[in-house]
């Protein structure tokens, strides 16, 4: 029976590393089994014309979700079904081109051994990922990896621990030799993650943030250095750009260079802004990546980039623009 009260002696320490020298033992043995059978393995997916269909009860399931999801996101198209609901249905999912890689410690999950005849006269391949080589799915399969370890972390040798370790280690081979083996990239990786910060990083360019139009600070190149102020302050970009009646750049603007007249002794109302402009300035093309455009900021220093095909002005990019499109 468990008890709450905390046995003042109990070393928590000793206890959380003694799990982990078993895990890792476990983990370490693993090796012999990266065998002619892992790699058997790998070329029947690696060929599937279908989906990988992952299927584990228990602690089992939970690991065959996440090979699953991993497969999924580096390119093997993959979907875990909960054996139970196989049985009641979610079967149909499963068609004929598809390969099937079932979980199981014992190798004797009654709710997956259920399925396998139905599997059979389907002539759907089976992969069984198993710790019991003598196991009835371990023998019903065409191919069969060995997750074996010698005891659990559980000093019951009750609970799932090395042995979920041990198929979870074995699922993230498959998963990224796989990879490597398709020439997987991080850009393939971020078309399946575009919401998250990889792929806002590796899939957006600066096309897709760049102010553009009417949202351009601009000023004609005969203006005065009054009227560029003005521009600046209305768009509220701390630049403009300078430009002529066509949009090909003469130079840029900035705050910076506005501190910088504050120091010289001239009349704001007469002088040309073509005149203490900075000529030329930092430009990017638009399908340049986000990620590209905000490196070159942090090199020059700069807020803001012009967004230009040759001297032909397209648009402006900030460094507010990242920020907002996360990709800071």
């Amino acid at each position: 029976m468990s008890q709450n009260k905390l046995v003042p002696s109990f070393d928590f320490i000793a206890a959380g590393k003694q799990v982990l020298a078993i895990e890792m033992k476990g983990i370490a043995q693993l090796n012999k089994y990266i065998n002619s059978n892992f790699r058997r393995a790998c070329e029947m997916l690696f060929l599937c014309t279908g989906k990988v269909v992952v299927m584990g009860m228990g602690k089992s399931g939970h690991i065959g979700r996440k090979l699953a999801a991993t497969f999924a996101s580096t390119g093997t198209p993959a979907f875990f079904v909960h054996p139970g609901e196989a049985s009641h249905g979610d079967l149909g999912m499963v068609s004929s081109k598809d390969i099937v890689i079932a979980l199981s410690n014992s190798g004797e999950s009654h709710e997956i051994l259920a399925l396998i005849p139905v599997l059979k006269r389907q002539r759907i391949p089976l992969i069984c990922i198993t710790g019991k080589p003598d196991s009835t799915m371990s023998k019903a399969a065409e191919i069969y990896l060995c997750v074996h370890v010698p005891e659990e972390a559980c000093p019951l040798g009750l609970v799932p621990t090395a042995s979920t370790t041990a198929a979870l280690v074995m699922s993230d081979a498959l998963a990224v030799a796989l990879l490597r083996a398709r020439g997987f990239t991080a850009e393939d990786f971020a078309l399946s993650h575009p919401g998250g910060i990889l792929g806002r990083k590796l899939l957006l360019r600066v096309s897709d943030i760049m102010h553009s139009g009417d949202d351009i600070p601009l000023t004609a190149s005969t203006a005065s250095l009054r009227e560029a102020i003005f521009e600046i302050t209305r768009k509220n970009m701390g630049m403009t750009v300078i430009c002529d009646t066509q949009n090909i750049i003469s130079g840029i603007f900035t705050d910076g260079d506005l501190r910088r007249v504050f120091d010289m002794d001239i009349n704001f109302n007469k002088v040309r802004i073509a005149d203490v402009m900075t000529p030329g300035g930092v430009r990017i093309e638009p399908d340049t990546l986000a990620m590209e455009a905000l490196n070159l900021m942090q090199v020059r220093n700069i807020t803001s980039l012009m967004v230009a095909q040759g001297d032909h002005l397209i648009g402006v990019v900030h460094m507010h623009d990242m920020l907002r499109a996360g990709v800071i």
